[in-house]
This record gives structure tokens, sequence and C-alpha cells, in this order.
């Protein structure tokens, strides 16, 4: 009875120490070694060990081991369940039972349930399995002897029992602690890693903004590859920096910028294309990461002849720089200490950055290109505004010298008209005093009859009226002429009775018209009187008598000119139309252009109608059109305003 109390003493000495050592102690081979010198001093327990179990993966590991005879697995080793050579802590695990046998037991066990044989034979075996309040297994507990003398009783196995739950429970905190720890630290890790993304997220932010704002700041050549340079070496090691321009006119490389541990300045500064590392990027069109290694295979695969510069790189990115999906450059970066060797994720970065590099710059050359055009367009605007006005210069010259040639034409025609009215005068005046000559004659010498005074009166008379009918038709002549020529040079705006006023010009066109049987029929209200510029209808109505004379009635003996004017609400609608050969779609098309004419070369200047347009247009502030078939002669249809506006600046 007392060996009884004393070892129940021990039990609850052992319980109390398993907890005091699972508060204590954060050593889980710790804490199973000090289990195991306890639980030797209540039972024989010089063969034991702890299997714990390991669901992710289904396998075991023997946390703690020692035998009298199997030497101890490996405690850092995994044992799938499922492997072949099953065991009893295999089947105390997934049966979630405790097993006690002895050997002939074991033998039957083995037989019936196929276990294999994995250790020294036992006179006793006795493995609990340890379970946690959430009923989880978390492995096993077992304890043998090869001893015969040393077999395990009822009290044993309950006191064994006993102890592997307390065990589970201190099991379960330190599997509780251990998984802390471990979603701590994998939480600390992962917190680390995203502090680090974040900030390479952020350098990689503001690389990306300081290459967008290169190209509004201007900077080219050296300036600005200068400053990529800065911001590639911001996100990583970039000592050795290179830009290489591919020109595809020459297929030739030029170096651009060169920054460099070793070499002060470029071995070559300009090289054909196939030369070096740089022609194998551009040639591939893709980034390269190149080694040692890689570089000896290369070359000896004939990829890459004639390595430039140094030949101890020990790592080398080229990245191509690409505008339009075609090959502006390369971005180079390369390092000759064995301690920084770039890899996938540096490629990555600096074609990223690269990618964004070819957009600023070539967001650059088009604002540069731009620049360029605008000034061009600007020289070229200039120029053209240099043609422009000498144009309008000569064709101002050319019309004045028009309404010149008209006016000198009418000038012409007119002198030669009061020619003959002047001419009948001068004879009959001249007539008259040989009369009077004689008749004073005869009255001096007393020969002076009554008959020959009848005769002399009655030639007086003649002469007379003869001089007053031709010096008033001479007179009607150069009164309309002066008012035709003054309107026709001074565009001067004013009020007109229009019916009159073409009359006048009419009159002043007979010289053209005499010798012509042309019938001019001019419908028009007589007392219709308009606000505008004599000048200009007196411009446009010899220009379309002239053209219909000249062209619509040629080697025509007669012809009809109708013209008809009324008014429409403000509007004065003036027709105008001839019967004359008319024009075929080609020239009704051109009748308008300056220049055109279809008697080029034969005083046809081709600015009559060009004239008529300008004045319809723009004087008069209306408009004109023309309509006209082979055979049937041209029409004009006019319309203005009865009140024309004031004009600044008259042709």
């Amino acid at each position: 009875m007392e060996n009884r109390l004393r070892r129940l003493e021990a039990v609850q000495s052992m319980v109390l120490e398993i907890a005091k050592i699972s508060y204590n102690t954060n050593d889980l081979r710790e804490f199973l070694h000090a289990i195991h010198m306890a639980l030797s001093r209540i039972m024989y327990a010089k063969n034991f060990y702890i299997a714990l179990y390991d669901p992710a993966d289904d396998s075991i590991q023997f946390a703690y081991f020692l035998d009298e005879i199997d030497p101890p697995p490996d405690s850092e080793k995994r044992f799938k369940l499922e492997a072949p050579g099953s065991s009893f802590t295999k089947w105390v695990i997934l049966n979630r039972k405790p097993l006690v046998a002895t050997a002939a037991e074991m033998a039957a066990i083995r037989a019936e349930e196929k276990i294999g044989v994995t250790g020294a034979p036992s006179e006793h075996w006795m493995g609990y399995p340890l379970i946690d309040h959430n009923k989880r297994i978390l492995g096993a507990m077992v304890i043998q002897s090869y001893d015969k003398q040393y077999l395990y009783s009822e009290e044993d196995q309950a006191l064994f029992e006993l102890i592997a739950s307390h065990i589970s429970n201190a099991l379960e905190g330190f599997q509780s602690v251990d998984r802390l720890e471990r979603a701590v630290q994998e939480r600390t890790t992962l917190l680390a890693h995203e502090i680090a993304e974040r900030r390479r997220s952020e350098k990689i932010q503001s690389a990306l903004y300081a290459i967008a704002e290169l190209s509004f700041s201007g900077e080219e050549g050296d300036h600005l590859y200068k400053k990529l340079h800065s911001i590639v070496e911001n996100l990583m090691i970039a000592k050795n920096f290179v830009v290489a321009i591919y020109h595809p006119d020459n297929e030739e490389i030029s170096i651009q910028y060169f920054v460099d541990e070793k070499d002060p300045v470029p071995s070559h500064t300009r090289f054909p294309l196939g030369v070096g590392m740089t022609s194998f990027v551009i040639r591939t069109g893709k980034a390269q990461l190149i080694d040692k290694l890689r570089l000896q295979q290369l070359i000896g695969d004939g990829e890459i002849r004639q390595v430039l510069g140094g030949s101890d790189i020990e790592s080398w990115i080229g990245v191509p720089i690409l505008i339009k999906n075609k090959i502006y450059g390369v971005i180079i970066v390369q390092s000759y200490d064995v301690h920084n060797i770039y890899g996938h994720a540096d490629l990555d970065l600096l074609s990223f950055v690269a990618s964004h590099i070819a957009v600023t710059i070539a967001r650059m050359n088009a604002d540069r290109e731009l620049r360029l055009a605008k000034v061009n367009l600007e020289h070229q605007n200039n120029a053209l505004n240099d043609a422009l006005l000498a144009l309008q210069e000569a064709q101002t010259e050319l019309v004045r010298q028009e309404k010149l040639a008209s006016l000198g034409s009418l000038v012409a025609g007119v002198a030669h008209e009061i020619n003959t009215p002047l001419g009948i005068c001068v004879t009959a005046s001249s007539h008259l005093i040989e009369e009077v000559r004689l008749t004073r004659k005869d009255i001096e010498n007393g020969q002076f009859t009554e008959s020959q005074r009848d005769q002399f009166l009655e030639t007086i008379d003649q002469s007379l009226r003869i001089l007053s009918t031709n010096t008033k038709r001479a007179a009607a002549l150069v009164r309309s002429f002066k008012q035709v020529a003054v309107d026709q040079t001074s565009n001067d705006k004013r009020k007109f009775q229009l019916a009159t006023y073409l009359n006048e010009i009419l009159v002043s066109l007979q010289p053209k018209l005499k010798g012509r049987n042309i019938d001019i029929n001019i419908d028009c209200p007589e007392s219709l009187i308009i606000d505008s510029y004599p000048g200009a209808f007196s411009q446009i109505l010899t220009n379309f008598v002239m053209n219909s004379l000249t062209h619509g009635f040629e080697n025509l003996n007669q012809g009809k000119i109708r013209m008809r004017i009324e008014v429409q609400d403000n509007d004065l609608k003036f027709d105008y139309e001839d019967n004359g050969h008319g024009l075929n779609k080609e020239a009704l098309s051109k009748l308008f252009d300056p220049f055109y004419t279809t008697k080029r070369g034969q005083g046809g200047s081709g600015l009559g109608t060009h004239i008529v347009y300008n004045l319809v247009t723009s004087l008069l502030g209306g408009s004109i059109k023309a309509q006209s078939t082979p055979g049937e002669g041209l029409a004009y249809q006019l319309r203005f305003p009865l009140h024309a506006r004031s004009a600044t600046k008259l042709d």
C-alpha cells in the first residue's frame, strides 16, 4: 500500500512537472526529454519515442527517440504513412486507438493486420495516440521492453494513458505556439516582402514620372541620357551604363552616352551592325541577359563576333528601345563584380523602364518634328502670303489696266464717232465762210442782186442747221462718254436713274456697234432710281456687250441682246442674254476664272468676266450666275441690293 501511495505521488509530481516544463520551455526536444526522465521514475522506460503526425502531407516525424537496440532515425526526416512497410505506430495513429501487446500478441496482430516489422522485436509494446481537445491526432507515444522481466501491468497502462493525455495537452500548446510563431514569421516575411515591393513600386513610379517629365523639359543629347542614367541607377545597380543609337539607313550603331568603371571612353564610338553584343540585341529585337558562360556559347555559335570593350564582364543586360515597333537604340547596363550578377527580374525591370523611355523619346522626337514643321510652315505661310500679296497686286494692276484698256477702246470709238459730225461742221463752216466772202465782194462791187440775197440766206440757213445738228450729236457723244468714263475710273457711290444711265452707256458703245446688225432691247422701269455704283454698272454692261460682240456674235451678221431689270423686295434683278454661239460645259465652268479666254493671243486678256464677278460679289454685294447651251446663246442672272453698302476700298 505504501509503494502504491509513493507511486501515485510520483505520478502526480510528474503531471505537475509536465505542466511546469511546458510552461517554462519553448524547446520541444528539451520538453520531451524531461518527460522521458520523469516517466522513467514511475515505470520501465529505457525504450521510448514520440512520433508527431503532420496531416498536411500525411507523414510522421520522430521528435524524440531513445532505444537500446534500434538506432534513432533522423529527427528532421518525415516518413510518409502511405509508404510500404506499415508499423504499429502507423496503426495507432490511423486508428486513433491505443495498442498494448506482448511478443506473441504482436506476432498475431502482424499476421492478421499484415503489419511488417520495422524494428527489433520487443517483449512488450505499448503505444497511445496523442489527441488534442479538438479530437485532432497529434501523433503517438510509444514505450517498449526487450526484457521479459519488465512487462507493463494494467496499472502501468492506465498511468501511461493518463500521461499521454497530459502530453497531448502540452503538445497542443507547443503546436499552438509554434503555429503562432510560424504565422508571425510568415506574416513578418510577407509584410517585409510587401514593404519591399511597395518601395520598389514607389521607386518605379517615381522613375516613370521622372521619365515623363523629360519629354517636357526640352533636354537633349548628353544631358538627356545623363538624367536617364540617374533614373535607372535609382532602380538597380547601373555603375556601367551605355546608350547606343541604331542608324538603319547605313546599318551602323553609334554610342551616344557612355559611363564605365574601367574605360573612360568607349573603344568604338561608331561601328557597323553585326559587331558586339549590342548588334545581337538589335538583330534579335529582344532584351538579352548575358553572363560569361552564355557569352562564350554565343561566340561559339557565331551569334556574336568581335566583342567590343573589355572581356572581363561578369553580367550584361541589353534592352532595345522600340519606337513604333522599330528599333531606335539599345540601353545597356553591365557589371564587372561577381557579387552583382543581374537576373531576369533586373532584365524585366530594365525592359519595362526602356519601354517608357521609348515613349518619352518618341514624344520628344514628335515635338521636335512638330516644332520644325511649324517653323517650316510659318516660312511657307510667309512665302505664300508674300506670293499672294504679289499676285493680288499683279491682279489689281491687271484689272486696272483692263479697265484703262476698256476705257481707251471707248475713247478711240467715241473719238472716231465724234470725228464725223465734227468733220461735217468744219465743212459747213468753211462753206459758210466762203459764201460770206463772195457775198461781201458782190456787195462791194454793187453786183449783189435780190435773187443772190435770197440764195445767200438759204445757204446760211442750211449751213447753220447742219452745224446745229452735228454739234448736238457730238455734244451727246461727249456727254455720254464723260459720264461713263468718270464712273468707270472713280467708282463713286451715288443715286442715279438706271434706265437713263444704261442708255448713256449704250450711246458710248455705238462706235463698237456701228456696222453690226445687233438689236439691243432694255426692259427697265423708267422711274427706277438706285443708290449704288454707276461705274460698276458701266463696267459690267460694257464687258457683257463687248463679250457678246467679240465671242457670241463672231462671224454672225446679226444678233439680239435682251436686258430685263426688275425689283424684287429690296433686291435688283438684272438678267442679260444674247442669242450668240453660247458656251460648252468646260468653257462655262471656267467663265469667271481669271485669265481664262478663248481669244488668247488675239487681244483677249481673260479678265473681263472675272472683273464682272468681283464687281457683283464684292462691290455690289450680290451674286451672279451664268447659263449657256452651245448654239443657243449665253445668259447672266445678277442679284444685288438696291442700296449698295459703302465700300472702304474700291477697285
